[in-house]
This record gives structure tokens, sequence and C-alpha cells, in this order.
């Protein structure tokens, strides 16, 4: 599938029936161990047992994402079939949020993830925002390279955020930030 074949569209009424629920997991095989040195932080990519991470279905009006100025999703079509969406907002801070990405399994790993991205910076640039923002785990090695190939730095992280869900977890919340002010 050549990335000419890939159309990206805004929701609307006609095509809400495409947003797809997705199986909510992937495969992890590796995680970002990071650490933070004199106002930086770096991480190194280590090897983990190889397990799957699911995350429960989150309720979500899609509906109210259609024609709003401060909210959006966007589907990404490989030829007809909906393979992908990302949904997003306005944020407190004015930053545009990315609050979730998600590609079908059948379409990993074919540039959608990037292509769903890209529109996401395209709807904070137009609404004049300073950039845009979002939040995945250090397990999520794959994200977290598809945020860097798309001009994001990873700006903190969080020990602690996880573990209300799971005391004894070892996941760790991690911040992404892609800022305008020095792009044209």
């Amino acid at each position: 599938m050549g990335e000419q074949n890939i159309l990206i569209e805004p929701l609307g009424r006609a095509n809400l029936g495409d947003l797809r629920s997705g199986d909510g997991c992937f495969t992890a095989d590796r995680k970002l161990v990071v650490a933070a040195h004199d106002d930086a932080i770096s991480y190194q990519v280590v090897t983990v047992p190889t397990f799957t991470k699911r995350y429960p279905p989150e309720p979500v009006d899609h509906s109210s994402y259609i024609d709003s100025n401060d909210k959006a999703i966007f589907i990404a079509y490989a030829g007809r079939c909906p393979a992908g969406q990302i949904r997003l907002c306005r944020y407190w801070n004015r930053y545009g949020y990315i609050e979730d990405v998600a590609v079908a399994a059948e379409f990993r790993r074919k540039g959608i993830g990037e292509r769903l991205v890209r529109r996401a910076v395209e709807w904070a640039k137009a609404r004049q925002l300073p950039g845009v923002m979002l939040e995945t785990q250090n397990i999520n090695v794959a994200a977290c390279r598809l945020y860097q190939r798309c001009g994001f730095t990873l700006g903190g992280f969080d020990r602690f955020l996880y573990r209300g869900l799971d005391p004894g977890t070892e996941e760790i919340a991690l911040y992404w930030y892609l800022t305008f002010e020095h792009q044209s």
C-alpha cells in the first residue's frame, strides 16, 4: 500500500460509523528507561520480556467532535477501509492535545500513524496553538519512535501516574511535545 492510497478525513456525520473500536492492545518487548539530569531528559531503550498490553475501551461521545473548533477526530482510510484514527483537543494550556491514536493491527508499520499525527499538527497550527502534546507509556517504544520521527521531544515523565490503577506497575507516563516557536 503506497502513501498515495491513504486518505485522512475529518469525522463527520456521514463517516461516524467508520470509527474503529480497535483491539486496544500492542505487544511490548522493550521499554524506555528515562532519567533527568541538568534540566534535560534522556533515555535508553532496553529489552524486556515480551508481553501484550491491553487498554480498556474509553467511553467517548465521538459525535461531540463533529464540527467543533476545539476538538477533532480524523480517520485514515486505506483505499476505502478505515485503517486508523486520531482524537485531539485544545488543551487547558492552549496546546493541541492528542488524546488517542489508534491504527488497526493489519495497517501498522505502513505510515498511517505518522500521517495522522501530521494531520493533528496541521489542525493545531491552523488554530494558532503554540504546539502539540501527548502522553504515552515507556513500554510503547513504537509510539515513542513515531512521535520522535514527527519532531516531538520528550518533555517530562511521571513515575506514579499509573500506580493508581496498578500499585505494582513499573510503567512510566511520558509527555511528548512539539512546539511551533522555531518552525515556519
